[in-house]
């Protein structure tokens, strides 16, 4: 995997989302840094990261394992939003022992229907041979019915080449793994160590519904609701998301 490291200290490995990159955490990273080593990290099949086939939770998390290998690192907190809260909690419950403690933004550990039909269709019907400019790409996805501020965030994977746009990311094979992306096929493991839900008040991802499930696996639990915030709660109000992160962790120093 592709990653940004800055700081020193304790290491703390920021796992992003679906179509994300780096990029998402790096306001929470500049919070962490002053007192830790903060790894960012591109998941494969986005970013500058290897385009995969095949991609599902335990070979991700297993590229996380790889990833502390190569940093020579026995163990590190990890934060993940979204389908990077799945990875990183994919790792805690498959090699506990390398994770300090466990962050996880507005996703809880079970299996969602699928929700991003629209964003993909927008995604796939963007005639790349005939965009001109981001401004030309913009207008298409947001007249495939997709909201301004996520056809933004989509866009962030488009790159300018010498023969004119391409993506960034593996498109083809995010749809082709969505199935794995959207699922839950771990085994019944638990984590151990502390661990904390953060979820957006006005999200849909963790429901009351989700507790029994993420106690199941995840027995010492905390957790906590931003109100006012959707699925992009550290973008709606990162200092707030941020302040809570580095106190958990501040809290769990091996």
């Amino acid at each position: 995997m592709h990653f940004v490291s800055s700081g020193e200290g304790q290491a703390v490995i920021l796992i992003h989302g679906l179509f994300g990159n780096s990029d998402n955490l790096k306001n929470l990273a500049s919070a962490l840094e002053q007192n830790y080593q903060v790894i960012r990290v591109d998941l494969p099949n986005h970013g500058n990261s290897e385009h995969w086939h095949s991609m599902d939770y335990p070979s991700l998390a297993q590229e996380c394992v790889d990833l502390l290998q190569q940093l020579k690192l026995s163990e590190a907190h990890f934060v993940g939003h979204s389908m990077g809260g799945k990875v990183a909690m994919a790792l805690a419950l498959l090699h506990p022992e390398m994770v300090t403690s466990l962050v996880v933004a507005d996703i809880a550990p079970v299996a969602y229907s699928p929700r991003h039909q629209k964003v993909f269709a927008g995604l796939t019907s963007l005639p790349l041979a005939n965009v001109t400019s981001r401004k030309f790409a913009l207008d298409h996805l947001t007249h495939a019915d997709i909201d301004l501020g996520t056809a933004q965030f989509l866009l962030k994977n488009l790159q300018k080449t010498d023969n004119g746009f391409e993506w960034k990311m593996n498109l083809e094979g995010l749809i082709e793994n969505y199935p794995h992306i959207i699922g839950w096929d771990m085994p019944d493991a638990v984590y151990p160590k502390p661990c904390f839900f953060i979820r957006g008040g006005d999200s849909e991802y963790v429901l009351a519904e989700h507790t029994s499930a993420i106690m199941k696996q995840f027995p010492q639990v905390s957790a906590k609701t931003i109100n006012g915030t959707g699925h992009w709660l550290h973008a709606q109000k990162p200092e707030i998301f941020n302040r809570l992160v580095v106190e958990f962790i501040d809290k769990h120093q091996s």
